[in-house]
């Protein structure tokens, strides 16, 4: 029996490895071939099959291309030349694709910010673009109009809706434009692959987001290989509701739809509360995860209804194994592929068998070929640790260190990185195991174990030390999700005074059943002495970035002074537990008053 697991394990991973390197090797970066003309042959393929659903409205694949065609012509109209940038902000739209896709055409790249950004954190990422439009809707002009008058430069700024004051119709100019492809060999003769295609930002999870610089070779990569590693058909139907200006939602997911002939159902945001029902009402087949929305449905109260759906995969990143288990187990959804990668990187993996928890497998027999390691990793400077001869270090199965990625010029070891140079410069990682080589680092601490799965630690700066040992985030919230009561886990690392290293702290979302002693009982006997919470922060609920991911700098900022907020606070108190903190736990802490 083992030696049949064996076999299996191995003909499923080689079997999507392959399906996936079938559809992605044809990229190069010297290639006139580019993600526009993949999806001008899908939409000549599939011209009159549904292309993608949004509140209640279907466009075939020939509509779709037509509406970008549409943006095609305006872009020109505009003398937008190819090379220059057009902001998109905008939420979940049928449009959305259609812009940057026709947009593409005429080689004008496109910037997808975040349309929950306001203030001044919209304004750098609008000035970063180096945007001179701006394509906005009703719902995201008032964040624009705040702060037009603060930027570097004008910002022309165009609605989808009716325009007031300096805003000017873009429906209204569409009109006029023509739904028919423009002139291949005019609008974009002599580009090719390496050129911009997108500009996507990091989640700004710890401070301002970064303009990664997406160009059309790397949107293929995950456009096809997702069309490969899914193995999704013409009749698939995907569920999306992430953001499109998120790679995983904007690109992984399209291409699995759109170059295999099946079907989006977009939808605007993600509801926990009728996310089973819409899939079963629209027949989906499969649904795209990330971070927590995954535990988001696992926290709604069981139901009869559970497993009544055709969901036979669902793909992702970020599932965590509780989590994961609820899943296969309670949902019974038909299969999970977890990926990782990142946006602007040149690194990633994909977990083809299944095996749950893991990120990805790199077998002993393909270690050659792919331009992954993990190296041995410093937490307190945050930096890779060189050996005697100067280079680094590569973990052994089961320690865990930095995941990087060997730069070169072919599509997937290519590394474009940011619109900010000197921050493309801190990804890179020189002279690593040779004079002159290059490394991208991924910034995240990952393991392996002897069957070559990788597993994900924690990110980078999210690992801190206490009592000479480093704790990681990740890990201390898996455990903490198991308590009675304890819906949401975000967990950091704070200071106290001038002691060395961070304590450790979670911020909860709880429910009714959650009890404080309960937890203290909890940790006890789930962690060990150096990674149980010393401090406790109970919240309504958890500041997320807009594609899930937990935001920590306000949190840490805050760490465990009453002063700093109303949410209830709690210390562990070496003899008597967890105590709600006042104004004097709070000062006898600072003044070392208890022996931690």
């Amino acid at each position: 029996m083992r030696l049949q697991a064996r076999f299996k394990r191995e003909w499923l991973f080689l079997k999507g490895m392959l399906r996936t390197l079938k559809r992605v090797k044809s990229i190069t970066p010297d290639s006139e071939n580019l993600i526009c003309d993949d999806l001008e042959a899908a939409v000549d393929r599939w011209s009159s099959s549904r292309a993608i659903t949004f509140e209640g409205k279907t466009i075939s694949y020939a509509e779709l291309d037509a509406m970008a065609n549409r943006y095609a012509h305006w872009a020109k109209g505009q003398s937008i030349t190819r090379g220059q940038t057009v902001a998109l902000f905008m939420p979940n739209r049928l449009e959305y694709l259609a812009i940057w896709y026709g947009l593409s055409k005429v080689g004008v790249a496109t910037a997808l910010i975040n349309n929950q950004l306001t203030g001044p954190a919209l304004a750098h990422c609008l000035n970063i673009s180096q945007a001179l439009h701006c394509i906005v809707d009703p719902e995201t002009s008032p964040c624009f109009e705040q702060v037009k008058d603060g930027l570097g430069r004008h910002v022309q700024q165009w609605i989808l809706g009716a325009a007031q004051g300096d805003q000017r119709d873009l429906l209204n100019a569409l009109k006029s434009c023509s739904q028919l492809r423009p002139d291949r060999e005019a609008a974009r003769g002599g580009l090719t692959a390496k050129d911009t295609a997108l500009y996507i930002f990091t989640s700004g999870t710890t401070g301002l987001p970064k303009a990664a610089r997406i160009n059309h070779m790397r949107v293929q990569l995950y456009m096809r290989g997702f069309a490969g590693s899914t193995d999704a058909r013409h009749t698939d139907r995907i569920y999306v509701t992430l953001p499109l200006y998120h790679a995983t939602g904007g690109l992984c997911a399209m291409g699995a739809g759109l170059l295999n002939g099946g079907s989006i159902v977009l939808r605007k945001k993600f509801s926990a509360t009728y996310f089973w029902s819409d899939i079963r009402a629209e027949n989906c087949t499969m649904f795209v995860y990330i971070g927590e929305l995954c535990r988001y449905l696992a926290n709604q109260p069981v139901s009869d209804s559970d497993r009544d759906h055709k969901i036979r995969l669902i793909f992702g990143n970020g599932l965590r194994p509780d989590v994961w288990d609820d899943m296969m187990d309670r949902f019974k959804v038909g299969g999970v592929l977890e990926f990782y990668g990142a946006t602007e990187g040149n690194v990633s993996f994909f977990n083809f068998d299944g095996r749950r928890g893991a990120i990805g497998r790199l077998p002993g027999y393909l270690k050659g070929k792919f331009n992954t390691r993990i190296v041995k990793f410093d937490v307190e400077n945050e930096m890779p640790i060189r050996g005697p001869d100067g280079c680094c270090i590569e973990c052994a199965p089961g320690d865990v260190g930095e995941c990087i990625g060997q730069i070169a010029n072919d599509a997937r070891s290519n590394f474009t990185g940011y619109a900010d140079k000197a921050a493309t410069e801190k990804k890179v990682l020189h002279d690593v195991f040779a004079k002159g080589d290059a490394w991208f680092r991924t910034g995240d601490l990952m393991r392996t174990d002897s069957d070559g799965y990788i597993y994900f630690v924690d990110r980078i700066g999210d690992t801190f030390r206490w009592k000479g040992e480093n704790v990681a985030t990740s890990e201390v919230a898996e455990r903490l999700a198991g308590v009675t009561g304890v819906l949401e886990v975000n967990v950091y690392g704070v200071k106290i005074g001038e002691l060395d290293g961070k304590a450790g702290m979670a911020s909860l979302v709880v429910g009714p059943d959650f009890e404080i002693a309960t937890l203290a009982e909890h940790v006890d006997r789930e962690l060990p002495t150096y990674a149980r919470p010393i401090f406790v922060r109970l919240q309504r609920e958890i500041e997320t970035t807009g594609t899930f991911k937990y935001r920590k700098i306000d949190l840490v900022t805050d760490g465990f002074d009453p002063t700093r907020t109303k949410d209830p606070l709690y210390f562990r108190d070496p003899v008597k537990g967890y105590v709600k903190i006042t104004k004097a736990v709070f000062t006898k802490v600072m003044a070392g008053g208890y022996k931690l």
